[in-house]
């Protein structure tokens, strides 16, 4: 949280968010460059307004901070769909009218064209992101093929890379041990349950190097500083068609969710802010980002034909979307409620267990 907010202060100082009209707030790395090309940008040729785009490696605390100290130097962030509906409900963040969006580019209206729960209260989907596995295929020519292979270091030898929270790990930890999608938080929601998780974290805990921002795991694996590693879809998509790693996406575990744009309570330039996002959620706004990265469109519309990846102009980007039905197998979709309800007293159990 502190890294971020030196980060857009620095940008101020240096009169770049100064002479924006709107500052929007992301994740960096691949992800940031695909909302910059896919949505900033062409914004900003559209209306002639001006836009930068700041990084975080968790815009949530950085905006729950800014609200809270009455000092908001950001007009629209990304963040996970837990994050946006709890930032909601604690009253830190503008309401966005639904009815305002637009239609779809097939004239389907904005309630009926995006996918269910893709628009809350104060939150607009932009896309649709996974976590997964990826692995060297160097290193392991004939798979890893399944959840339960992250975890067999026998058959599998070397470092695991996992991100540095509970969210997301403790699910996959489930579903490395056997426990269906289906049944996930049924079991997690129970004491024995959330010790089943950790137990089975701790039978790799002494091969894990842990990762905080996106960019981390995938830079891990072309470091060779482990074998495999949990990541956001995107992210391994990035390199591997984007820069020709030899990387491998594991679909099976994957664990999906939205990722939305919000507006800051007291956000300097509110209305512009509006007008982005309605730009960036519509049909053409969602394949824009699409054809960067590998995240699929909240919206029916934006689905209907094919997306091409602007980093090359010829692989078609459906194969590589969670949303593809090839990828959802065994797919798990993240609970928001539940993790509005635990995402304290798990995280703090996570900690107490990394200190053991």
């Amino acid at each position: 949280m502190k890294k971020t907010l030196i980060l857009t202060t620095a940008l101020v100082g240096f009169g770049f968010a100064a002479n924006a009209d709107v500052t929007v707030m992301s994740w960096g790395g691949a992800y940031g460059a695909a909302q910059t090309e896919g949505h900033v940008k062409p914004w900003m040729a559209a209306t002639g307004n001006a836009a930068i785009m700041v990084d975080s490696d968790n815009p949530a605390p950085a905006i729950k901070a800014m609200v809270e100290a009455g000092n908001v130097t950001v007009d629209v962030a990304s963040v996970e769909y837990a994050d946006a509906i709890r930032l909601c409900d604690e009253g830190l963040l503008e309401p966005i009218d639904a009815a305002s969006l637009p239609a779809g580019a097939d004239g389907t209206p904005a309630a009926d064209d995006f996918f269910p729960g893709a628009v809350t209260e104060c939150a607009v989907s932009t896309d649709i992101w996974s976590n997964v596995f990826a692995y060297d295929t160097t290193k392991f020519p004939e798979g890893p093929t399944t959840a339960a292979d992250f975890f067999d270091l026998e058959k599998f030898p070397g470092k695991r890379g996992l991100k540095k929270g509970a969210k997301a790990v403790l699910e996959f930890a489930l579903l490395g041990d056997g426990v269906p999608a289906a049944e996930v938080y049924d079991v997690l929601n129970t004491p024995e349950g959330v010790d089943r998780a950790f137990a089975k974290l701790d039978t790799i805990k002494s091969e894990v190097v842990w990762w905080e921002a996106g960019a981390q795991a995938p830079q891990l694996l072309a470091d060779g500083e482990v074998a495999m590693t949990t990541a956001y879809n995107g992210r391994i998509f990035a390199a591997a068609v984007g820069e020709g790693k030899p990387f491998q996406i594991v679909w099976d575990g994957q664990i999906y969710e939205n990722e939305s744009y919000v507006v800051p309570k007291g956000a300097p330039n509110k209305d512009l802010a509006m007008d982005f996002i309605k730009y960036a959620t519509s049909t053409e706004g969602l394949r824009a980002q699409a054809a960067h990265i590998s995240y699929g469109p909240p919206r029916k519309s934006a689905n209907l034909e094919p997306i091409i990846y602007a980093g090359d102009g010829k692989t078609e980007m459906g194969p590589h979307l969670p949303t593809n039905p090839a990828n959802l197998t065994n797919a798990l979709l993240t609970s928001s409620d539940f993790w509005v309800d635990h995402d304290a007293e798990l995280n703090e159990r996570f900690q107490a267990w990394l200190s053991q």
